[in-house]
Order: structure tokens, then sequence, then C-alpha cells
């Protein structure tokens, strides 16, 4: 009789479930997986590279591109190392307007997450449910920035504009009725601020919603309970964080341990879960929503009441107003220098990290006292996550290898940058 032998079988980069370009190279023994080995660097664009040949200000939309679901946190890191070795302090109210964005961020990650994790184990309402309260963000990030995605709207010095007073509304069409437009409109007649305002008090019984459909779903919990176990002391040793690090039981919040912007005057609690498998991480990114649905709701309040400028005035680093421009030589100059040339920072090294929805997003910035960095180094949490994939698919079967993928949230833009 034939010997029988492990068996490699190649999963991605062309797969579904695979949430980009990875290539998983699983080593089978029958329908059990014996090793994993992720291939990764098929989306490697040199972004840390290329940011060594621009002035500081032009990679801020490089970071909008690592974690392309999370734009504005990746913009939050980097803004930080330059904000720190400058030692300025941006506004108030830019540091209000950054956090609400931040936590704005965190939703529009964690509803990706559910929709394509849902997707994946095999609940396709989950991902209509999500898209559907994504959209309302997006807008708020179009109304902001002018893009839906990709917004470059934080900079050194605070953020590129203020808030704004309208909402773009839906335009009359042959396809949409009265009755419709006026539904579509109704919480569009106010600022943005009312906009928002108007989405955290509908978003809770959403969040309520997608529970009824998985938390207690018979099928939902057998393909999530016990899958992918990581013990505290072991997601530590693995360099993991964010809610694959809270999830195991460890309270690591960096927005509690490390506050920066306005962290440290806000209220908000941080789940952690009890198990450490995929199931603890669900509930914990579940809650997650909820919290930072406060936050935003305590940003508005704040905002509302205490108008102000949103960018560091008469500064090197921040262009000067358009009606300035408009009369004053100086002013034309230093705008004209400051969008070609750049600003040169102090000669130095930083390292600053914040609370990505993924973990710990950092970035190290080495500057020669140049008008661009000497070396950035980004550290992304989907890189850690990536390396533990081995660990965790172990002893599993083929399906729960798409589950832990989607537990991990892995996004492939910031692991091969």
């Amino acid at each position: 009789m034939a010997e029988i032998r492990n068996f490699t079988l190649n999963f991605g980069p062309a797969h579904p479930a695979a949430h980009g370009v990875l290539r998983l190279v699983l080593e089978m023994d029958g329908e059990v997986i014996v090793r994993a080995d992720p291939h990764v660097g098929l989306l490697h664009r040199g972004t840390e590279k290329l940011a060594e040949s621009k002035p500081y200000n032009q990679s801020i939309g490089y970071m909008d591109r690592l974690d392309y679901v999370s734009m504005m946190c990746n913009e939050h890191g980097y803004v930080l190392a330059i904000e720190k070795l400058l030692g300025v302090e941006p506004p108030l109210r830019a540091q209000y307007i950054r956090v609400m964005f931040d936590e704005v961020t965190r939703i529009l990650n964690h509803l990706m997450w559910i929709g394509a994790h849902g997707l994946d184990v095999g609940a396709m309402t989950m991902f209509l449910y999500a898209f559907r309260e994504r959209e309302d963000l997006i807008d708020a990030y179009e109304a902001v920035s002018g893009s839906r995605m990709h917004a470059t709207y934080y900079r050194p010095g605070g953020v590129g504009r203020d808030l704004p007073d309208s909402m773009p509304q839906y335009e009359p069409s042959r396809w949409r009725s009265e009755k419709d437009l006026k539904r579509l409109n109704s919480n569009r007649e106010g600022s943005l601020l009312d906009f928002l305002e108007d989405f955290t008090r509908r978003f809770p019984a959403c969040v309520d919603e997608y529970e009824t459909l998985l938390t207690d779903n018979r099928i939902w919990k057998q393909r999530l309970v016990g899958i992918g176990v990581v013990s505290p002391e072991r997601a530590l040793q693995l360099g993991l964080s964010g809610p694959m690090l809270r999830g195991s039981g460890v309270e690591w919040d960096l927005r509690r341990k490390q506050p920066y912007a306005v962290y440290d005057r806000l209220d908000f609690a941080i789940p952690v879960g009890a198990n450490g498998d995929s199931y603890d991480r669900y509930l914990v990114r579940m809650e997650e929503m909820r919290q930072s649905n406060d936050i935003i709701r305590q940003c508005i309040d704040w905002l509302r009441a205490n108008p102000g400028p949103v960018m560091l005035e008469g500064h090197r680093i921040t262009p000067p107003q358009r009606v300035d421009m408009k009369q004053d030589m100086e002013a034309l100059i230093q705008h004209f220098k400051l969008m070609t040339e750049g600003y040169s920072l102090p000669v130095g090294e930083v390292y600053t990290a914040i609370e990505h929805p993924k973990g710990e997003f950092g970035c190290y910035l080495v500057s020669d006292g140049a008008n661009k960095p000497y070396r950035l180094k980004i550290r992304a949490p989907g890189f850690a996550h990536l390396s533990a994939m081995d660990e965790m698919v172990r002893g599993h079967m083929l399906a729960d290898v798409v589950t832990i993928i989607g537990t991990q949230d892995i996004v492939f833009g910031e692991v091969d940058r």
C-alpha cells in the first residue's frame, strides 16, 4: 500500500478570502494544517523609500494608501512624528477634530472587517448591512477633504481645513422619487457635526442589529469559538497589539496607556476578551464600535461649544491665509517656498505610536536636517499579526484558515508597504 504523505497547497494570492494578495503555502495532513508559510511582498510599493525623496508634507498622501481601510489613522501617526520632532502642538480644536475622525475611521475599519469576515465565514447579509453604515461615514470624509477614501486631511500643525457648515446633498434624478430624495437628504440639511450627531444616534441600534444576526448564531459560534486561540503571554511574545491583544485578555490600549491628542480628556471603556479565540476578538471589536460612537459624540459636543483655529498660525510649517497671500508679497513667497521646497526638521530621531484600529501603528522618523526624511520606518500592526499565522492555524482545518485571516483583520497595503 502507498505511503500517505503530507501535501502542499497554495492558498491565494488570488483567493477571495485572502484579503488582498496573501499567498499562504499550507502543508496539510489530509484536511488538517501541519504548517503555514505566509509569502508577502506582492503589494510592495516602496512607501518608506519613496518618503526619503519627497518633502515631508508630500508623503502624507502615501500614508492613506498603507492601510487603505483606516486612512486618517495612518496620517495621524506620521503627522505626530513630525510634530514631535519639531516640538509643536496643534490647536486644541484641531486635536479634537483629529480624535473625532480617528474614531470615525475606527468604525469604518471595523465595519469593513465585520462585513468581510462575515462574508468569508458565510454570513452574506453582514456585508450588505456594514456597507450601508460605511456609506454615511465615507460621506463625512468627502465633506471634509473632497475625497471619499484617501483624505490627506491631517497636516503637521493641525488639519487641512475647518469642518464644513453644510453637507453635500442628493440631487433630483429620474431614478429617484421626490419622497426618496427627501428621506435621503433629511439628515443633510445642517452642518457636518449635525450629520455625524444624527449618525451617532442611529448607530448603536445598527450594532445591535449585527449582534442579533451573529452573536448567538449557532453556525457563527461553531466557526469562531475555540479557533485561533492565543494565550495572553504568547500574544505579548508574538508582538500582537490592538483587538488581537485585548481579545487575549491584556488590557493594553495606547489611547489610555500613552495618551496622545485629547484622549486623556475623554471618557471611554476598553473592551477585553477572556479566552483569546476568534469569537472573543469579534466581541471586542463589536464593543469598540460602540465606544468609538460615544467618543465621537463627546467630540461633537466639545467642537460645537469651542470654535477656533484648526492650524498653527504664523508658523513656518503652515501656509499663510489665502487673503494674506493675495495682498502680501512675503506671504506669497512663503506659500510658494512651502509648497515646492517644504520645511526642514531639526536633526534627530523620533518614534510615535497611535492606537490604530488594527493595533499599534508606529512611525520611526530619522531627520538629518534636510527637507525630507533621512529614513522612515513604519511599524504596521498587520505585519506582526501575520507572523503569528503559522502558530494560530496549526492543528486546525483548512476552512479555519479563512476564519483566522478574518480575525486578524489583515490589509496588505500596510503589511507589504
